[in-house]
């Protein structure tokens, strides 16, 4: 399924991981500690990590100031993207992206059913691109973390997987700013 073309050179990219939840400290964050450690097995840099609660602000301050970061390609959130009154990383995180990668939650989707059949709907997991920074926004589970990251990030944060990848068009992200 996934094509890694080997005679190019792997090129690694900066990755920032925020969990949301009022009830986890770091010490108890399984996801984001999860996605760190499968982001560094895959021979990117975890550029940063942070906790916050399930609350708007703390969430788009975080996130913004990521984006303005020149050394963060990327960020990926854990948390927050069920239903509850808490859940509230879309309604936080979604107001930022230029572009929807509507893509993303089609195929993630995709995925989770295989595991968890109709319970992902449950799941409003979705990313966009903001400032020429990729957000990816996924379930607080570490089953979820690991079916985005091992079924999707990993595949399009490489840049020798073909036929084409997030990293190669990183340089064409904010073209329309050059204008």
């Amino acid at each position: 399924m996934s094509k890694i073309d080997e005679s190019r050179p792997f090129l690694p990219v900066r990755i920032a991981v925020l969990t949301m939840s009022d009830t986890r400290t770091k010490k108890e964050d399984k996801s984001g500690s999860l996605l760190a450690e499968m982001i560094t097995a895959a021979g990117h840099e975890v550029a940063d990590r942070n906790l916050v609660a399930d609350d708007v602000a703390a969430i788009q301050t975080v996130v913004k100031g990521w984006i303005d970061d020149p050394n963060i390609d990327v960020v990926i959130t854990t948390g927050g993207t069920g239903f509850t009154g808490r859940d509230v990383t879309p309604e936080a995180v979604r107001p930022l992206f230029e572009k929807d990668i509507e893509g993303f939650s089609v195929v993630f989707h995709m995925l989770s059913y295989q595991k968890i059949a109709t319970s992902t709907i449950q799941s409003r997991a979705c990313a966009g691109v903001a400032k020429g920074t990729y957000i990816f926004c996924v379930p607080g589970s570490p089953g979820a973390c690991r079916d985005a990251w091992e079924g999707i990030l990993r595949w399009q944060l490489d840049n020798r997987h073909r036929p084409c990848n997030f990293v190669e068009i990183m340089p064409r992200l904010e073209e329309h700013r050059a204008s």
